[in-house]
Parts: C-alpha cells; sequence; structure tokens
C-alpha cells in the first residue's frame, strides 16, 4: 500500500510539472472606487438610515411595492431559480461523500438433458457496494466552492429582482398619479377653453365687435382640448394597466391611485460614501460569478493530475434462498484504483485553458459593471440637483402664466383687448406650464428611485 502510494504522489508531481503550468485564476477584483461623488456637494456624511422607501413617506407608494413584492410572478420565478441553485448546490456536494448501493437478483433455470430428467437451478444475490474518490488534489473541494458561490450568486440575482420590482413598483405608482393629474388638468382646460368660447359668442351675438374669425377660434381650442381629454385618458389607462401588472392583477386599467404624488423629504446627503455602491446586487453576483469560475479553474487544472477511487462490496450469491441472509456465505471485496489520463488529444489542458479564460471574462464584466454603476450614480447625483433647481424656476413660470391667463381673460371680457389671439395664448402657456411641472416633479422623484436602485438601496446602510 505504501508502495502504491508512492506512485501516486510521484506521477502527480510528474504530471504537474509537466502539463499543468498555467496562470492561477483570480478569485477577487478590487475596484478603485472614488473618495467621495463629483457631483455630491461638500458637508458632512447622513445618519445611517434604513429602508430607502422612508425617503417618501407616502403610504400609497409603500403599498405599492408591497403588492408588487407579495403578487409579482417575475420575482416568484427568481425565487423559484434561486431554490433550484441552491438544490444544484448541494446535489454537488455529494460528490465528495462515499456512494453506496444496494440491489438483489433472483434467477431460475431449467436444463434439458434429452431423455435424462431436466435439471433446474436457482440463483439469489443480494449486494451492498460503496465506492469513494480521495480528494487528493482538492479538484472537489474547488467544485463545491464553485457551487456554493453559484448559488450566492443566485441569492443576489434575487435581491437584484427585488430591488428592481420595489424601483419599478414605485415609478409605476408615480407614472399612474402623474397621468391622472395631467387628466385632471386636461378637463380643467377643457372648462376653461368652453368658457372662453362661451364669452366669445356671447360678445359676436352682442354685436360688440368681435367677429366670427373669434368664435371659429375659440370652437378650434375646445375641440383641440376635447382630444386633449381622450389622449390623457388613454394615457392615465395605460398607466394603469403598467402597474397592474407589476403587481400581479389582471391589466383592466381600473386602478386609481392618490391625488399627490409623493414628496421628497430631504435632498440627498452630502458626501454620500462612495463603497455603499457595493452592495448592489448585480455587483454581489458578479463577484460571485467571478470566485466560482475561479474555483471552476482550479479544478480543471487539477482534474489532469491522478485519481484514487477506493471502492468495495459485500454479498450473499446463494442458489437456496433460503440462505439469502446467511452471513455464512457472505463474500467481500476492496480494492483501490488509480487513474491518471495520457492522451486524450489535449482536451484537458483545452478545458483549463478555458476555464482560466471564463475566469478573465468575468475579471473584466466585473470591472465593467462596476464603471457602469458609478456613472449611474454620477449621473443621477447630478440629476437631482439640476431638476430641483429647474422645478424651482418652473413653480414660478407657473404662477406668472397664471395671472397673465387671468389678466388677459379680464381685458377681454372689459374690452380693454380684443385680441382673441393673446387670450388663448395666455391659456395655453399656463397649461403647458401646469402640465411641465407635474412631469417634472414626476421626474425628480423617477430620477431619486433610480438613486437607490444605482446605490443598491439607502444613502446609509453599511455593505455587508
Amino acid at each position: 500500500m505504501h508502495s502504491a502510494t508512492a506512485v501516486i504522489l510521484v506521477s502527480g508531481w510528474l504530471i504537474s510539472c509537466a502539463g499543468t503550468h498555467f496562470d492561477s485564476p483570480l478569485e477577487r477584483m478590487e475596484v478603485s472606487s472614488p473618495a467621495t461623488w463629483q457631483a455630491a456637494s461638500a458637508g458632512s456624511d447622513g445618519k445611517i438610515s434604513s429602508g430607502w422607501l422612508r425617503e417618501f413617506s407616502d403610504a400609497g407608494l409603500s403599498q405599492a411595492v408591497n403588492d408588487a413584492m407579495a403578487n409579482n410572478q417575475d420575482l416568484k420565478a427568481a425565487s423559484a431559480r434561486m431554490r433550484q441553485a441552491k438544490e444544484s448546490s448541494i446535489a454537488g456536494k455529494s460528490r465528495t461523500k462515499p456512494r453506496i448501493g444496494a440491489g438483489g437478483s433472483a434467477g431460475f433455470s431449467v436444463e434439458e438433458n434429452g431423455d435424462s430428467a431436466a435439471s433446474e437451478s436457482e440463483r439469489y444475490g443480494l449486494s451492498l457496494a460503496a465506492s469513494w474518490e480521495a480528494d487528493l488534489w482538492g479538484r472537489l473541494r474547488d467544485l463545491n466552492a464553485a457551487d456554493d458561490a453559484e448559488y450566492a450568486e443566485a441569492r443576489a440575482d434575487y435581491r437584484g429582482a427585488r430591488l428592481s420590482l420595489a424601483a419599478n413598483a414605485a415609478k409605476a405608482w408615480c407614472n399612474l398619479i402623474t397621468a391622472e393629474q395631467l387628466l385632471e388638468l386636461a378637463h380643467s382646460t377643457l372648462d376653461s377653453n368652453e368658457r372662453v368660447l362661451r364669452a366669445v359668442e356671447r360678445l359676436f351675438k352682442g354685436g360688440a365687435g368681435q367677429g366670427a374669425l373669434d368664435v371659429q377660434l375659440g370652437r378650434t381650442n375646445v375641440a383641440s382640448s376635447q382630444r386633449a381629454v381622450k389622449a390623457a385618458q388613454l394615457a392615465r389607462d395605460n398607466a394603469a394597466r403598467a402597474y397592474e401588472v407589476l403587481t400581479g392583477r389582471y391589466p383592466s386599467g381600473q386602478t386609481w391611485a392618490s391625488r399627490e404624488l409623493p414628496e421628497l423629504k430631504r435632498g440627498v446627503p452630502s458626501g454620500l460614501p462612495a463603497d455603499l455602491v457595493e452592495r448592489r446586487p448585480d455587483l454581489a453576483a458578479a463577484r460571485a460569478r467571478l470566485f466560482a469560475n475561479a474555483k471552476r479553474a482550479d479544478a480543471a487544472r487539477k482534474a489532469m493530475l491522478p485519481s484514487l477511487t477506493l471502492t468495495g462490496s459485500s454479498g450473499t450469491p446463494v442458489s437456496n434462498f433460503s440462505n439469502l441472509l446467511n452471513p455464512g456465505y457472505l463474500a467481500s471485496s476492496v480494492a483501490a484504483s488509480f487513474a491518471q489520463s495520457i492522451y486524450e488529444g489535449g482536451a484537458l489542458s483545452a478545458d483549463a485553458r478555458g476555464a482560466l479564460a471564463a475566469n478573465e471574462a468575468s475579471v473584466h464584466a466585473y470591472s465593467q459593471a462596476a464603471l457602469e454603476a458609478f456613472r449611474e450614480v454620477e449621473s443621477a447625483l447630478s440629476a437631482d440637483s439640476s431638476l430641483a433647481e429647474q422645478e424651482t424656476y418652473l413653480v414660478t413660470e407657473v404662477e406668472q402664466a397664471a395671472l397673465a391667463q387671468k389678466q388677459a381673460a379680464r381685458d377681454y371680457s372689459d374690452g380693454v383687448n380684443d385680441d382673441i389671439l393673446r387670450v388663448l395664448e395666455s391659456q395655453s402657456r399656463a397649461t403647458n406650464s401646469r402640465a411641465g411641472l407635474i412631469r417634472l416633479r414626476n421626474e425628480r422623484l423617477q430620477n431619486r428611485i433610480d438613486l437607490h436602485l444605482a446605490l443598491g438601496g439607502d444613502f446609509e446602510t453599511e455593505p455587508p
């Protein structure tokens, strides 16, 4: 036995020297993060909080996300894939454990002997067999580690699916409220245009100087507003259907949301730590994938080394059924087998090189994913500041447009100004500015949700 072990070890050393000189795979990849986000203003760091939805302090928004988490079919599919990966990891660990099997057999034969009486014979057997591969070089342990990493990747993918679903549900809820507000604005604009038309028609019939052209322009504006109402209604129904599908309901378009958009209770904390991005599920999955590929590359290199398998069997082959369980007829054997691939046309070397290439690809993929994550955070931070400033200007625009609309209508009714185009233009400006403010506030919410998605959570919870 000692001589056999020596042969195995010497053979392994020779094969290692001759055929496994490959570069070691990378198990981890460090990405250089900026000290702070360039788009963030200077100041003290924010305090730790939990749950990015709390940033909006809106019960309807939280309920929308909870409904999506409970009923979304894509999330349920992601959960099933995660459980599948877990079971695969458990099944893979059997490679390092003995395999034991039991079997039984029974047979009856008749042999004719010409004129003599036929001879009959019976055969019975009960056997127990076991085999175990000794993990001399750690190849099986590497494969187990790769399976565990792939399960960790599946868990990260599931967390990513949850985060993405929460963000999409929150966005859909805000889009639905926005669509409802725009529909309400369309109805309000139609009412305003109908009032103007009635005033123009009254002045025209009274001979106050207004001509048929003013009436025609007023009727054109009413028709345009009626069309806008229909378009806004369709947009609202489509927004409702998008939200209903996310929450696992039939897309009937009958869901109605809150009257007001959620409010941002605070700005982005200054000096956000750049390493918060490491919490992102897609980066966690990429790190797990990198490690799994590294371990599979290690296993591929070690597959070129000798393997040792121990086998044993025990059974009772008898010709009489009554002796089947009689230990006096027990036959046993124990054996050790040594295997070493000598030539397979370069397949093993190619497998090892391919595994190393896969590991290299995962390194570059992780680096690129990290850069994309940094870009998304920087863009969202820049947009957050810009949109806040735009809203300040747009609020002033809405206020002034509303005053101009009232003044133009008053002047027209009092005969101070008989130009209907000024009335219609002021009305159009007021409507457009109000619609722009509704859309901008939704855009701010959408961008803040994108920021949380890019960061992988709230503003302060440290990465695990």
